[in-house]
């Protein structure tokens, strides 16, 4: 349910970016916003405790980001506000998000390595990937040693897996099947 209601918000944000033609720009701002809730848990109790009123919120709001906030991020924040969805505000980010990369045609994703990847072969494997895919494709290295070699990358809901510990899992089972 919260992501049908963060999808709805990040939507109608979205919509207001591509008549300003700022969308990029509202998700730094929508980022930065979520960051400083994030960092600051006091401030996003206060903004979630229904014993407070929305007004005060709202002032509260004003005040602390005052001139640091477009008038189209300060108006989406009051909107949150009202209608109780400061909750959902980190999957508003991420709705958010998906959008502006469907709007760029990134392709976002992981390589999940037993070693770090050097930033010319992460831009190597980007490069292959963008071609595969017909998208710009970004990718973040996470280093897991279970996976012994190789790399396992994920791309939305695709996993493309090359690692060594799988090939030796399918040798076992391939293995354990002839001699039975």
């Amino acid at each position: 349910m919260i992501n049908v209601i963060a999808d709805r918000y990040a939507q109608a944000l979205f919509e207001v970016g591509e008549e300003t033609q700022t969308t990029s720009e509202l998700y730094q701002e929508l980022s930065e916003l979520v960051d400083i809730l994030n960092e600051n848990k006091d401030l996003y109790n206060f903004l979630k405790s229904p014993l407070i009123g929305r007004e005060d919120k709202k002032n509260v709001m004003q005040n602390i980001f005052e001139n640091q906030l477009s008038n189209s991020m300060n108006n989406f924040l009051k909107v949150v506000i009202d209608k109780d969805r400061i909750s959902a505000i980190e999957n508003m980010k991420e709705s958010y998000k998906s959008l502006l990369n469907d709007k760029n045609n990134i392709l976002e994703g992981t390589a999940i390595t037993a070693v770090k990847l050097s930033e010319k072969e992460i831009k190597d494997l980007e490069k292959n990937l963008s071609i595969k895919y017909n998208k710009n494709v970004t990718l973040n290295n996470i280093v897991d040693e279970t996976i012994l070699g190789g790399v396992l990358v994920k791309l939305g809901n695709e996993e493309i897996d090359g690692t060594v510990r799988t090939r030796l899992s399918k040798m076992k089972n391939q293995l354990s099947q002839v001699i039975s």
